[in-house]
């Protein structure tokens, strides 16, 4: 009896994707109060500490009270480096572990990996995002006054510094790198965007230099979608942010696609 020919299985398409996805979850649930309880706490803080104690110097901002003003900055600042370090944190690992070569030998596409790491990002930064606006909200007052632009701005946000995330990751020769870049970049760059106060307020020329800051146009559009308020067009806001996110999810997938920085 001649034996019976081996049968060839093809992969799921998408079973690569969703193990790469569950992956990255699965590590940011399992170091929860590192990744999540951590910059909530710090977020919170923030908001009582800044709020309680110039609360009574700064009546208002454009309308609102300043524990109430300083919430979606706030928000939008720990949501976009938790998209940031995770991502940043996780490829660098994997590179310097060289697991990730076997990510990429397995049969996945280039935008099937790059959308499983965005995944894990977003998760966290969302873990965050949904934490602090629930206890801030009750906590400071502080209204929700257009959720279908605060949705839209805050996954933009996500998107751009989760690949952010990922091409620093990718580029970065030391933990250093990838820990540079959030603590003299970003951080900076979102302080001076405007998430303490009203860019409005600074004047000539210091207020048209803030436009230039990239990160003033995100931390715009969250507080637009939380509070209704804006320092510039809600709309042009929203249209910087996706400017910016299309360039990085872009520039990100090309170093997938070409395996630049990547392969041995």
């Amino acid at each position: 009896m001649s034996p019976l020919p081996p049968v060839e299985v093809e992969p799921h398409p998408w079973r690569g994707l969703a193990w790469l996805s569950r992956r990255e979850c699965h590590r940011v649930l399992k170091l929860w109060r590192q990744t999540i309880l951590a910059p909530v706490i710090a977020s919170l803080l923030f908001m009582v500490v800044f709020g309680l104690s110039l609360g009574d110097s700064i009546s208002e901002i454009n309308g609102f009270e300043y524990s109430v003003y300083i919430v979606p900055g706030l928000i939008a600042m720990a949501m976009a480096q938790a998209a940031y370090s995770n991502n940043s944190s996780t490829i660098f690992q994997a590179r310097n572990d060289r697991y990730l070569d076997d990510i990429l030998s397995a049969p996945m596409s280039a935008w099937q990996v790059h959308l499983g790491y965005l995944v894990g990002g977003a998760m966290r930064s969302l873990a965050i995002g949904v934490t602090l606006t629930a206890l801030a909200l009750p906590l400071t007052g502080a209204p929700l006054s257009n959720p279908a632009e605060a949705v839209l701005a805050v996954l933009l946000l996500i998107t751009a510094f989760g690949a952010l995330g990922i091409i620093v990751g990718i580029y970065a020769q030391s933990w250093d790198n990838q820990s540079f870049i959030n603590n003299i970049v970003i951080l900076p760059l979102i302080f001076l965007g405007g998430v303490f106060y009203s860019v409005s307020r600074l004047g000539t020329p210091w207020e048209q230099i803030s436009h230039f800051n990239p990160l003033f146009y995100v931390v715009d559009a969250v507080r637009f979608g939380f509070l209704g308020a804006s320092d510039v067009s809600p709309w042009v806001s929203l249209g910087v942010v996706g400017v910016i996110t299309v360039l990085l999810v872009g520039w990100a997938q090309f170093l997938f696609a070409t395996g630049h920085r990547l392969k041995p």
